[in-house]
């Protein structure tokens, strides 16, 4: 069936802007699909953020500026930094964050140490090292408050498989080594370099074998011995992953309480009383819920004030060992 010429004349007519809109259309629609569906896919990440860390945050901070007691919760009444003003007047909250730098300083400095002597020795890639690195990082997947029972078990003087020959020995004392302050903090700190050790060293592993083996082969081509290419090649090609990995467990090391809530419980008197655990015992023991979200408070802005010195050495670091 022919068209009405005049019909067709109009058809060609339209025809160019029709083909014009369609892409347009088409692209819109799509670009708005596309939107939607990174939307979609992003609001339960964003709802599970929104729960689990802003909606508890904003409690802990509201709940922080009253004086807020579960076993009085009539008397709830606005403070302030009355709480916070407590934290650093307390005594005991001193100690507790004494005693969480000098535990973390110490843990991290000599997991640090280990750790890369460990990816060190781990460093060629052959079937040994491999399986030495699988066994190693068993205690990795050890969760921390079964680590502490498991130390708590073996330190027993009465009972202990390692405990009992100490207290025999006179090494411990006769009641074991958390018993005693002088012992205690140390044997805690002890017990987290055992635990994380292997995953500082899977770190470093990771950025040697990352290291560019023309640079390396070049320093020994050219008489550089194997210190001379550690400290003048290795380490600081290494810096942005060494600053990683102490970023990671300081960070971590910072809000330790399982193991110390299982082996000591903050004792002997305040001798391994953390700030974490600190918070704890005001929250559950005494119901502060004011000054326990202080102290907590506390100890976020602690955490957030190294991870923020962290990321600009990690930055500086980086910038360094690219030659930027």
């Amino acid at each position: 069936m022919e068209l009405n010429p005049d019909l067709r004349d109009h058809t060609a007519t339209l025809s160019p802007r029709v083909a014009l809109k369609r892409p347009v259309l088409a692209a819109r629609s799509y670009a708005d699909r596309r939107r939607l569906f990174l939307i979609s896919m992003a609001l339960p990440g964003l709802a599970y953020v929104v729960a689990v860390g802003v909606w508890p945050l904003t409690k802990g901070i509201w709940f922080s500026l009253y004086d807020y007691n579960l076993l009085k919760p009539a008397q709830t009444h606005f403070v302030g930094l009355r709480n916070y003003a407590d934290v650093l007047d307390d005594s005991v909250a001193r100690q507790a964050f004494s005693n969480t730098v000098v535990f973390t300083v110490s843990a991290v400095a000599v997991e640090l140490v280990l750790g890369f002597a460990i990816a060190l020795a781990l460093w060629r890639d052959d079937r040994f090292n491999r399986v030495c690195l699988a066994l190693i990082l068993i205690p990795v997947t050890i969760t921390p408050l079964v680590v502490g029972l498991i130390f708590r078990a073996l330190l027993m003087p009465d009972y202990g498989l390692v405990g009992y020959y100490l207290a025999e020995s006179g090494f411990s004392g006769p009641h074991g080594l958390f018993a005693y302050g002088s012992s205690a903090l140390a044997t805690l700190i002890f017990v987290d370099i055992w635990e994380w050790t292997p995953l500082v060293a899977l770190i470093l592993l990771a950025g040697l074998k990352a290291l560019p083996s023309d640079i390396i082969e070049a320093a020994r081509a050219d008489g550089a011995t194997g210190v001379q290419r550690l400290r003048m090649v290795i380490i600081p090609l290494m810096a942005p992953t060494i600053v990683l990995a102490v970023m990671l467990r300081t960070i971590d090391a910072f809000r330790i309480f399982d193991s110390i809530f299982v082996t000591t419980g903050g004792g002997p008197g305040n001798a391994t009383n953390s700030l974490m655990l600190h918070a704890v015992k005001q929250g559950l023991e005494f119901f502060n819920i004011g000054l326990a979200s202080a102290i907590a408070n506390v100890t976020l802005l602690c955490i957030a004030v190294m991870a923020t010195a962290f990321v600009i050495l990690f930055r500086q670091a980086d910038r360094r060992a690219h030659g930027s």
